[in-house]
């Protein structure tokens, strides 16, 4: 759940030995300065890979409120390579939900292996998109009545003893797939002013997307001093609302809320309890269902090469690709992984004249 810069003071610092929700301590040093030119100007959104593109487009259309923006299939040189995956075939459509888009892919080959079964919050390939909805009652009716299968037991309120995230309330379900998705309503003084504009909608935008990490100050050397992204929240969340909304028992969190320019927020999820997550599978492909990409586009061509020199060790492409992107044509790009294995699509603006006036 993102949290905002003016309530920093407020969130506890990670305190392993006390599991007391009420303990102060200082917030936190920073661990990584900005490098002088940021890459990340905007997060774009997420690509979640699913195994029956109709199944899935109709789930999220008919029952989360998306709207189908585009479609297309990409299977060519270019694409293998961006992808790091030879015989690459998919189909990908573009959703909008508010003001930010994702994505769903279907790959006809390679299949990808499906979500484990066993899955739990805690396992480092754990990521999500957090919906925002105007009444998270009415919500969870809704997602009732359609039937979606519970992540969470019900859906939580946060309590006074979390100031940073106190009355906010969220419920994980799971889509056709798996893969787990957040619904969250925030009270007045929390979240994106424009959350309290819902015109009448339920469904309302995203505001962020949750990735576990077992590491913060690793990751945020990756984000923050490599890529540029900004802290905008630090809170440590624990107790009982807290275990039932992750359905980790003795969930305790350390939360890092991440911004670039524009678009959703990136969360950094640090379990301190447990500490038994398993790690991102080596042996991952893009075809397989819990591969999550998280598109980024770079303030300018200059900013995308930088990146790639500063991330050149965790590639998944073999290089900078010069048009392999299939709702984003006639960019270049190039996937690569967080330090938990995460990926990550960076892509240049889409001309360089758009990339100018970033300048």
């Amino acid at each position: 759940m993102t949290i905002h810069r003016s309530l920093l003071e407020a969130a506890a610092a990670i305190a392993l030995i006390c599991f007391s929700p009420t303990r102060a301590a200082e917030p936190p040093a920073q661990p990584a300065s900005l490098p002088d030119h940021p890459v990340a100007a905007t997060v774009l959104g997420v690509t979640i890979p699913v195994s029956d593109l109709d199944s899935a487009l109709d789930f999220y259309t008919r029952v989360l409120a998306f709207e189908k923006i585009s479609e297309r299939e990409a299977a060519d040189r270019s694409f293998e390579h961006l992808e790091g995956t030879f015989g690459a075939r998919a189909r990908f459509t573009t959703l909008r939900l508010g003001q930010e888009q994702i994505e769903l892919v279907q790959y006809l080959a390679p299949e990808g292996r499906p979500i484990p079964a066993d899955s739990r919050s805690n396992d480092a390939w754990f990521q999500h998109i957090a919906i925002v909805v105007s009444d998270i009652d009415a919500a969870y009716a809704h997602l009732r009545a359609n039937k979606v299968r519970h992540a969470s037991t019900g859906p939580q309120t946060l309590p006074a003893s979390i100031p940073a995230a106190a009355g906010i309330s969220a419920f994980y379900f799971k889509d056709p797939d798996g893969h787990v998705l957040e619904v969250i309503h925030f009270p007045a003084g929390k979240g994106d002013p424009r959350w309290r504009s819902s015109a009448g909608k339920l469904f309302l935008g995203i505001d962020h997307t949750a990735i576990v990490t077992s590491d913060t100050d690793r990751s945020l050397a990756f984000y923050q001093g490599k890529l540029g992204f900004q802290i905008t929240g630090i809170s440590e969340n624990l107790g009982d609302e807290q275990e039932h909304l992750n359905n980790v028992f003795g969930a305790r969190l350390r939360i890092t809320a991440l911004r670039a320019g524009t678009g959703p927020g990136i969360e950094l999820l640090e379990y301190l309890t447990p500490r038994d997550g398993r790690p991102y599978p080596l042996a991952t492909k893009a075809s397989d269902l819990w591969a999550w990409q998280t598109r980024i586009e770079s303030f300018s061509p200059a900013s995308l090469d930088d990146a790639a020199v500063l991330t050149r060790s965790t590639w998944i492409s073999p290089g900078i690709v010069p048009n392999g992107i299939p709702m984003l044509p006639n960019r270049r790009a190039f996937l690569a992984r967080d330090p938990d294995g995460h990926a990550l699509l960076l892509t240049e603006p889409q001309s360089r004249e758009s990339a100018a006036a970033h300048e």
